[in-house]
């Protein structure tokens, strides 16, 4: 039987969330930066940052099926327990030799954990709380993420600037040391699945009812994930690639401060997606999945005044205030569909399928995200002083596949 919105294990899931997350967007925001740091290559900053998508996206869709047929308390708890001995292991081995195969492989496997990780707090949602609140729920998930993304790189931007890496490492294991026990309380339904044969053959099984459910009975769902896929290529890897490179190597700031001023750079990101979450929860009512498209089209919109402040001004300073609004604006808008479309699969999805269904959808939604991350990094080092027609070429991509996302979404 489902519960009230806020019932005791929701409301566990939240908190391990938050300091779960907390953890992961410290980690992530501290890592790339130091081998940034280390090399001041765009080029090697985008190609490990584009391995370590790779297993994310290979593991996701074993998360989701894994995520359907184990209870998802014990896969939360297990996998941040594991996420811990991994920083812990980083720290123990970092000063040895190999440092940037040593970062790409706890990258890697950072981000494969959380891939296998997030199909399982997204496919409990529908087993804590009624229908009617999915839209609330997944908002205040996608909130508690934003939040814990705005506070992790900049804490962890004022830790690492004055204290190193170390100090940054110890407050991560122990926020996923936090995680797992407090995830041992929370009470999940769970119904056990009939597995037809071994383990390969249960994976190629779920897999392949999930894809045909997605392209027989829901294909808009495939053809918005499609969407979602050009614009994490052209937008979303600009992004993550253009941030830190511009802010702690090309703009004109002062050197003592780029890290910290990229950590208040990805808050302002955090802060966007927040805004995005607690938006969603709001106007919940509003939100139409036949006007999704228009929220992609803000998103790509506000990629052109980033590329015309780099074009026609020097100062940079000014540029990296116009960078920071238009990533904040961005973040708002790609986090009130993010929210719009998982409440549509959520409750379009059979309850049996719902973590694999979510898996696929991740897998296929981040599986150009390691291209877009090695290409903008090629392109940024090639284009050295040209960095704004870099943006601008992925603002022009970006509307063009959200133009035909708005048409998608309004056949619904």
């Amino acid at each position: 039987m489902k519960q009230k919105l806020f019932s005791k294990d929701f409301t566990l899931v939240v908190i391990g969330q938050i300091i779960s997350l907390f953890g992961n967007a410290t980690i992530r925001f501290a890592l790339p930066l130091y081998l940034l740091n280390l090399t001041g290559s765009s080029a090697l900053f985008g190609t490990v940052t584009a391995c370590a998508f790779l297993p994310a996206v290979l593991l996701s869709p074993v998360g989701g099926i894994v995520a359907d047929r184990v209870n998802k308390r014990n896969i939360m708890v297990i996998l941040d327990f594991v996420t811990a001995a991994v920083i812990l292991l980083f720290l123990l081995l970092m000063g040895g030799n190999h440092l940037i195969l040593l970062l790409t492989v706890t990258l890697m496997l950072l981000y494969g954990i959380a891939g296998a990780y997030q199909p399982a707090v997204q496919a409990s949602i529908p087993a804590l709380v009624e229908q009617t609140h999915f839209m609330a729920a997944n908002s205040i998930i996608n909130t508690i993420g934003s939040f814990a993304s705005l506070a992790g790189p900049m804490l962890g931007g004022v830790l690492y600037s004055t204290c190193g890496l170390e100090p940054v490492l110890w407050v991560c294991i122990l926020c996923f040391f936090l995680s797992a026990v407090m995830e041992l309380f929370i009470r999940i339904p769970f119904r056990k699945q009939a597995s037809g044969g071994g383990i390969f053959q249960t994976v190629r099984a779920d897999f392949g009812e999930s894809i045909r459910f997605i392209r027989k009975e829901k294909p808009v769902i495939g053809k918005g994930v499609l969407a979602v896929c050009g614009i994490n290529l052209f937008l979303s890897a600009m992004i993550i690639v253009a941030l830190p490179y511009l802010v702690t190597e090309v703009l004109d700031l002062d050197a003592s401060r780029s890290n910290r001023l990229y950590g208040f750079a990805q808050g302002a990101l955090a802060a966007g997606g927040l805004a995005g979450g607690i938006g969603a929860g709001i106007f919940a009512g509003r939100l139409k999945i036949r006007k999704a498209g228009r929220l992609i089209i803000a998103c790509a919109a506000s990629t052109f005044p980033m590329g015309l402040s780099l074009l026609l001004f020097s100062s940079g300073p000014v540029n990296y205030v116009v960078m920071t609004i238009c990533c904040f604006v961005i973040m708002v808008f790609s986090t009130m569909f993010s929210v719009q479309m998982m409440a549509f699969i959520q409750t379009e999805t059979p309850q049996n399928l719902v973590g694999k269904v979510i898996a696929v959808i991740i897998t296929v939604s981040m599986c150009a995200q390691p291209l877009g991350n090695a290409l903008y990094g090629v392109l940024f080092e090639v284009c050295r002083g040209f960095e704004y027609a870099v943006v601008l070429f992925s603002g022009f991509m970006s509307m063009v596949i959200a133009m035909r996302a708005k048409r998608i979404f309004r056949e619904l």
